[in-house]
């Protein structure tokens, strides 16, 4: 064996410090979630955000990378999603003569959803004794991951509790969100995307765009609105 080569010691310790790491295995696991959510006919119980967080969430714990270190490798990533949020704006523009008629009950239905999302988790929450740092955390938890950071820091909730709520909520609608669509009732494309926007966040929108491009619109639409009301409003009431 060449004693000039480095041990393989010595490289996964310098791999392990470096960012790259933490890009390569988010990449890497969403990609894996992806092709196993087409294998399986895009089943929306087989979410590639939910297959790509429990692929992430079991690499750290094999290789003991503590998040703190894993974050600030991911960081790129988590710069887009505030990028890719932003962008919805360009599918919602081009579908803003689709609304007419409709104004009146997208806004009822922001404005109940939105009301429901926070008052059933905060009040569950506190039913169940969560302590009070949980429970601040589930108020802003009820719009999209990057507002949601944003309006935990303005009540003083924690931004990365917050995230994960809403990112479990995200991906907890875009799963089940079908079903009780089916279960409701609801047939009509806008209607269906304008739920999973307010309810599922980005998650669901995606979710709604791989289904219909109308669905991903109003998706969209819904998600922007409850993003907007939510970062006003939130932090007022609270």
């Amino acid at each position: 064996m060449n004693r000039n080569l480095p041990d393989i010691h010595e490289i996964w310790v310098y791999l392990s410090g470096s960012p790259l790491l933490a890009l390569i295995l988010t990449l890497s696991a969403y990609q894996v979630g992806l092709v196993i959510y087409e294998r399986l006919g895009r089943n929306p119980l087989a979410n590639p955000v939910a297959i790509a967080v429990a692929l992430v969430a079991a690499t750290l714990t094999m290789i003991d990378m503590p998040y703190a270190t894993y974050f600030e490798g991911a960081q790129f990533v988590h710069f887009l999603l505030g990028t890719a949020t932003v962008a919805l704006a360009v599918p919602i523009y081009d579908g803003l003569n689709e609304l007419r008629g409709r104004v009146v009950p997208l806004f009822a239905a922001l404005l109940a959803g939105g009301t429901i999302s926070i008052l059933s988790a905060v009040g569950i929450a506190w039913w169940l004794g969560a302590d009070e740092a949980i429970i601040a955390s589930m108020y802003a938890k009820s719009v999209t991951a990057p507002i949601a950071m944003g309006v935990a820091e303005r009540i003083h909730a924690s931004p990365t509790l917050t995230a994960v709520f809403a990112i479990t909520t995200g991906i907890l609608g875009a799963a089940l969100g079908r079903f009780v669509l089916n279960l409701v009732g609801s047939k009509p494309w806008w209607q269906r995307g304008f739920a999973l926007g307010v309810a599922a966040h980005g998650i669901g929108t995606a979710r709604a765009f791989s289904v219909n491009a109308e669905a991903g619109r109003f998706a969209s639409l819904g998600m922007g609105l409850h993003g907007i009301l939510g970062a006003v409003l939130i932090p007022l009431i609270v």
